[in-house]
């Protein structure tokens, strides 16, 4: 059976210069050599390609890989064909090709020069492919990224259910399976779908040690990660966010700010895709901002920090994407960015599919929010996920819980009675239900249930719910709970958990961290902290440069910074022009105009105080494309009524002037002369002007109250806006 008379590790040295396999390569091998159905769960960066490439290479006839992306079998057969002097020994058949190119393939592989085909499922559908391998000899059938034959797999593609029936209709041959990422239900979802139970199961560990995981609450996240980037300069990195659109702003913001950065996403052109995936790997640029279209099979080996920009709608998807760092063994960062905001819309996503399919989701996007909000270390939460138990001692400073170590807590009591809610209301709710029983919050679920029946209902009314929901969690880790997934993580005991329940003992838990206060939305741009100053003694000082400034100018105060930019001053302490533009309300045209002397001020005053600044990133801001405003400028340089321009955008009047009062307010100047000449008179254009050079205050409320409401907000507003674009910036 085997093509070429020597042994894996000799062809190993032959086909790709290696003197020795990693892990189980050999035996997963020496399985394929042996015509055995085969499958293997390693995760990335194992070397997975390996245990179906050199079998292949090795056996008469041609092994057909399926694999899901044409961007993946490019890469691996550019890879194939680099260690071989026969160019045809690897092809891909997919809808990329020309009819010329395809009949190519087809000679190449009817001549035997191909040992490898990669296919696409949808390439494999077709009938006149169907036909021609029925003719050929197949040496076995590899399905790469096997998790998509699963629904509860991260990325789940109906055309992979179909790969048995479409093997058989060609000829049965064994099969290799393959997966980075597969959780005790994926698994047996895939050894079933493709009918090969009797398979031998290879299952790697999936701890990457070399890995740090890091969840941050999501707040300021353009200058964070730019931040962290620039502490990172001249390392490759991976940023994903969820939307193209957030991709194309990231990439724009990173470039504007000197990072050499690129977006990838479904909706480019494939040229322009693979172009940009070039570049990143040839280390032209160091940053690809992408969607999750891209990763799946890249093969960089340096890639040094993976970040999410949006946290992910599976806990799958998580270490499937963060496995892309660090694959050479070196240093690998993963920092995610977390609000329930974000899960919000991911929920709202799932409206409008199946019901199984949402509750699938659900429970996935449950277990995503449990890693994000835990306490417990990181690398054992995931592993456990993955049905690997691990000793966190190990972990050290190998995610951010266990280098910074919450406090802990005695949970003896709070253990025994989640246990007993878990047992009272028979072991066939979730975990929700679970809380919400122990603190005694009345739901529709409950009642139903009847859950305010029982002895336990409100036992636990002193504590939260994001307390129990701690507990359920350490509870399950621990192996006292099981989490049934069949019915979407119902609870119930397990043995080690009615042991406890029988005879408690001290047991430790760790307090959750709390990420209430971030659900803001993680906006990109800097948030303004409103209310009070954070070094009273520097807005003393602030506000009495303001005034004597403002005097020289002959302005009112609060034309030159308002009392929010000044309290954010006392916050950032921002020392140069640069920095200034980064405080709320201060655009780059009035950090220019009114911020040397404050800036100069807040340099001598944190030189001699001593004060330790924390590292500031300046971040320049790109014009928020997200909205309205490139198209509005645009339009009032062209000189279109604004009502007109309101219309074309479906906004109201007063959305336009808010639209327009952010754009002024960034440092943009806005010339609208040309519509309030048509408003107003000269003379009442000049009195509102006059007021607001002479006002204590920009409030629109206090103008009604000068001018006995003479003139309505909206036509106050405008002349606000002309004012503040002439005199401020």
């Amino acid at each position: 059976m085997i093509h070429v008379d020597l042994t894996p590790r000799e062809a190993l040295e032959q086909f790709f210069g290696f003197d020795k396999f990693k892990g189980e390569q050999e035996s997963i091998i020496q399985s394929v050599l042996d015509g055995r159905n085969t499958f293997v769960i390693m995760p990335t960066g194992g070397g997975k390609s390996l245990c179906y490439q050199l079998p292949a290479l090795m056996m008469e006839g041609t092994a057909i890989v399926v694999s899901p992306l044409i961007a993946l079998m490019k890469n691996q057969v550019d890879a194939l064909r680099g260690f071989s002097d026969e160019e045809g020994v690897a092809h891909f058949l997919n809808s990329s090709l020309t009819r010329n190119e395809a009949m190519k393939v087809r000679q190449d592989i009817t001549e035997g020069r191909t040992k490898i085909l990669y296919v696409a499922p949808e390439s494999l559908t077709k009938k006149e492919n169907v036909e021609f391998l029925t003719d050929i000899k197949i040496s076995f059938f590899a399905i790469d990224e096997a998790h998509c034959i699963s629904e509860w797999g991260h990325d789940f593609r109906p055309e992979y259910r179909r790969l048995r029936t479409i093997f058989d209709e060609i000829k049965r041959v064994p099969v290799i399976a393959l997966t980075a990422t597969a959780t005790e239900k994926v698994q047996e979802d895939i050894l079933k779908n493709l009918d090969i139970p009797d398979a031998k199961v290879y299952k790697d560990s999936f701890n990457r040690p070399n890995l740090y995981y890091e969840i941050r609450p999501k707040k300021d996240v353009g200058r964070e990660i730019i931040r962290f980037i620039k502490q990172h300069e001249g390392r490759s990195g991976i940023i994903y966010c969820l939307s193209r659109k957030k991709v194309e702003e990231m990439a724009e913001m990173l470039n504007v700010n000197g990072i050499k950065a690129l977006p990838y996403h479904a909706g480019m052109d494939a040229h322009q895709r693979a172009s940009h995936q070039d570049q990143f790997l040839m280390e032209q640029v160091d940053v690809i901002v992408a969607t999750i279209a891209f990763g799946m099979g890249i093969d960089k080996p340096d890639v040094r920090f993976v970040i999410h920009h949006d946290i992910p709608k599976s806990l799958e998807s998580y270490y499937q994407e963060t496995g892309r760092a660090g694959r050479d063994g070196g240093e690998g960062k993963c920092i995610a960015f977390y609000s329930y905001k974000d899960i919000e819309k991911l929920e709202k996503f799932l409206q409008g599919k199946p019901v199984a399919e949402q509750e699938i989701g659900k429970q996935l996007l449950a277990d995503t929010v449990s890693f994000a909000e835990t306490s417990m270390c990181r690398r054992k939460f995931l592993l456990h996920y993955f049905g690997e138990q691990y000793d966190d001692t190990k972990c050290q400073n190998g995610c951010d819980n266990c280098a910074n170590p919450k406090e802990q807590f005695e949970g003896k009591a709070d253990l025994a009675l989640v246990l007993k809610a878990v047992k009272e209301s028979k072991e066939r709710h979730r975990a929700k239900f679970i809380c919400d029983l122990i603190t005694g919050t009345e739901t529709s679920e409950i009642k139903n249930y009847k859950g305010d029946k029982l002895k336990v209902y409100g036992e636990g009314s002193d504590k939260d719910t994001h307390h129990w929901m701690a507990v359920v969690r350490q509870a399950n880790v621990g192996g006292y709970l099981h989490k049934d997934i069949e019915t979407y993580g119902n609870l119930s005991l397990t043995e080690a958990g009615k042991k406890f329940l029988a005879k408690p003992t001290s047991i430790k838990f760790v307090k959750e961290r709390d990420y209430s206060d971030f659900e803001g939305g993680g906006e990109d741009e800097p948030i303004a902290r409103g209310g009070a100053a954070a070094d009273e003694k520097l807005m003393v000082m602030l506000k009495d440069l303001r005034r004597s400034q403002a005097q020289k100018l002959k302005l009112q105060p609060w034309v030159l910074f308002g009392d929010p930019s000044l309290e954010e001053m006392t916050m950032r302490y921002p020392v140069t022009i640069e920095e200034l533009t980064q405080v709320s309300g201060v655009g780059p045209g009035k950090a220019q105009k009114f911020g040397k002397p404050f800036v100069d001020l807040i340099a001598r005053y944190v030189e001699e105080n001593d004060i330790e600044r924390a590292e500031e990133v300046t971040v320049r801001s790109v014009v928020n494309k997200s909205g309205n405003k490139v198209h509005i400028i645009q339009n009032i340089d062209k000189r279109l009524p604004l009502d007109a321009i309101a219309k074309a955008r479906n906004l109201t009047m007063d959305a336009l002037l808010t639209e327009l009062e952010s754009i002024v307010q960034s440092g943009t100047k806005l010339d609208i002369n040309y519509h309030l000449n048509d408003v107003f008179e000269p003379e009442t254009l000049e009195e509102i002007m006059d007021y607001f050079r002479d006002a204590e205050s920009d409030d629109i409320e206090a103008a009604r109250v000068e001018f006995d409401s003479d003139y309505s907000e909206e036509e106050l507003r405008m002349v606000r806006l002309k004012f503040m674009s002439e005199v401020a910036n």
